[in-house]
C-alpha cells in the first residue's frame, strides 16, 4: 500500500511546539539584516533548468561542475527527487537505522522496499560496513545514510564511506548521502562524499546549519546524466523556483562563514550544557559527539512516548520521540536555537526525569 503522508512531519507541525522546545532539528533563524550586503531583489529570473548563478555558487562551494548540481526546495525535496529518479517500484534500498522518518516515508511513497542495516549504540552509532553488505541484495539499487547522522550527530569518516561505495559498485547500486548536517563539523569540515566516486549522490541544503530554512535552498549533487534526468522529472513538481529566494540564497552562500559562525557560538554553548546535564542525570544515556545540532538520548526506564507527552503537558517542554527514527527507547533533542531556552528546557527535562524515576 502506498504511503501518502508522514507521521513525523504531522507531529512536528502540530505537536512539537512548546515554550521550551528541545525538539528542534536545526539552528535558530539567521537575521538577513546581518548579511554584509543584501542583493537587489527581482520577482522573475532566467531559470530553465536551474538559475545559473545559484548553481555556480553551490558548485564552487563543493568544487564540482555546475552540470552536477540540481537545486530543490530543501533537503527533503532533494531526497524525494533523487529517490523518484533513481528508483522503480519494488527496488530494494539498504538504509541505516536509526533512520530519519521522512526518508522512509519518501521511499515508501515511490514504492521502494527498505532493508535496514543497524547502527548500534554500543558501537557509538558508527556504521559497520559488514552490516551494510548483509543488507544489500541483487535487487538493491540504493544505499542511504546521513552524515552527520540524524539523529545521533555521529560522523562517518571517509574510509568507511569509500568502503560503502565499493559495496554499492559491486552490487550495481548507488550511495545517497544526506549531508545536510555535515557543515556542523566546525573544524576540519570534511569534503562532500560526492568526490568519492560516480556511484555517490549527495543531498544537502542551507536549512539546518545556517538558520535560513525559509529560503528552501536545497540541492543534489549527481553525475551530469543523472542530474539531467532529475531536472526533467522535476518539471512535474516545481518547474520554476521562487526567484527572490534564489537571489537571497546566493547572498548567503557568499557569506557562509559569517552565517555559520553566528550559529556555532550557540551550538557549542548548548553542547556544553548538554554534557553537564548528562553528567548529572542518570535516567538517560547518550553517545556524546563533538559536532552536530542533535543528540539521541536513551530513556533508561519507561515508555518514551508517554514520557514525552507528560513532559510537554507538565513542563511545557518538547523532545522528539525515537519512534520517528524506528528506535522507540530513545528521544532526540536539538541544539542551536537559544541557549537560555535550551538550558531551561534541560532543567525541566531533568526534573521530569527525577519525578519519572520516583
Amino acid at each position: 500500500m502506498m504511503h501518502k503522508h508522514s507521521d513525523y512531519m504531522h507531529w512536528a507541525k502540530t505537536q512539537s511546539r512548546a515554550r521550551y522546545n528541545l525538539a528542534t532539528s536545526g539552528v535558530g533563524a539567521f537575521p538577513l539584516r546581518e548579511l554584509p550586503e543584501l542583493p537587489a531583489l527581482e520577482i522573475n529570473g532566467d531559470n530553465s533548468y536551474g538559475y545559473p548563478p545559484l548553481k555556480a555558487a553551490i558548485a564552487e562551494r563543493h568544487a564540482v561542475d555546475p552540470d552536477c548540481v540540481v537545486t530543490a526546495a530543501g533537503t527533503s525535496m532533494a531526497n524525494y527527487l533523487a529517490f523518484a529518479t533513481i528508483l522503480e517500484a519494488g527496488d530494494e534500498v539498504a538504509i541505516e537505522q536509526p533512520t530519519y522518518g521522512l526518508l522512509l516515508d519518501a521511499l515508501w511513497y515511490v514504492g521502494a522496499k527498505p532493508r535496514p542495516f543497524a547502527r548500534e549504540e554500543q558501537a557509538g552509532w558508527a556504521i559497520d560496513p559488514d552490516a551494510v553488505r548483509r543488507a544489500v541484495t541483487p535487487k538493491t539499487r540504493l544505499i542511504i545514510l546521513t552524515n552527520l547522522h540524524n539523529p545521533t550527530s555521529v560522523l562517518t569518516p571517509e574510509p568507511v564511506l569509500r568502503e560503502i561505495g565499493e559495496i554499492a559498485a559491486e552490487a550495481g547500486a548507488r550511495v545517497l548521502v544526506d549531508e545536510v548536517y555535515l557543515d556542523a563539523v566546525y573544524e576540519d569540515t570534511p569534503r562532500t562524499s560526492f568526490h568519492l566516486g560516480p556511484q555517490f549522490v549527495v543531498t544537502s541544503s542551507l536549512t539546518k546549519v545556517y538558520g535560513v530554512s525559509g529560503l528552501r535552498c536545497g540541492w543534489i549533487l549527481a553525475e551530469p546524466a543523472l542530474a539531467h534526468a532529475m531536472w526533467r522529472l522535476n518539471d512535474l513538481f516545481a518547474a520554476t523556483p521562487v526567484h527572490p529566494g534564489e537571489l537571497l540564497s546566493i547572498a548567503v552562500l557568499r557569506n557562509l562563514d559569517t552565517v555559520r559562525e553566528r550559529s556555532r557560538i550557540v551550538v557549542e554553548a548548548d553542547r556544553r550544557a548538554l554534557d553537564e546535564f548528562l553528567d548529572r542525570e542518570h535516567g538517560v544515556a547518550a553517545v556524546r559527539t563533538d559536532w552536530g545540532t542533535t543528540a539521541f538520548l536513551r530513556l533508561v526506564n519507561g515508555n518514551v512516548d508517554a514520557f514525552a507527552e507528560t513532559l510537554r503537558a507538565a513542563h511545557d517542554t518538547s523532545v522528539v520521540p525515537g519512534a520517528f527514527f524506528r528506535e522507540p527507547r530513545y528521544f532526540r533533542v536539538g541544539m542551536g536555537c537559544d541557549s537560555e531556552m535550551f538550558a531551561e528546557g534541560l532543567r525541566r527535562l531533568g526534573l521530569h526525569l527525577r519525578n519519572h524515576i520516583q
